[in-house]
């Protein structure tokens, strides 16, 4: 393991409001822990060679080191801390939102 995983408050929010969709809106909870389950286990897999998923390409972003890395129907946004070893996860959001509107 080479590097700390820290899942943010508004991506810890994220993630809860995709399990209370999932769960209540769509009324499945079994298909609401599996997608948890999954996109917190391959959140945790940053902790080794973060860096290997792409950039987002807009700038200001790209240039402060914001990455994706895609989970099924989300997108894990992502900033690698390469000095204090440590990915700090940003936001897990539906993967056909309009993303413009949320990095300003």
């Amino acid at each position: 393991m080479d590097y700390t995983v820290k899942i943010l408050p508004l991506a810890i929010e994220d993630l809860q409001n995709i399990y209370d969709y999932i769960a209540f809106e769509l009324k499945s909870i079994i298909n609401a822990e599996n997608q948890l389950n999954r996109l917190k286990e391959e959140i945790l897999k940053l902790d080794f060679m973060p860096e290997s998923y792409k950039l987002y390409e807009k700038e200001p972003w790209k240039s402060r080191g914001l990455r994706f890395l895609p989970i099924d129907n989300y997108i894990v946004f992502y900033i690698v801390d390469k000095k204090n070893k440590v990915v700090n996860i940003l936001r897990v959001l539906y993967g056909k939102m309009n993303f413009s509107d949320i990095w300003k």
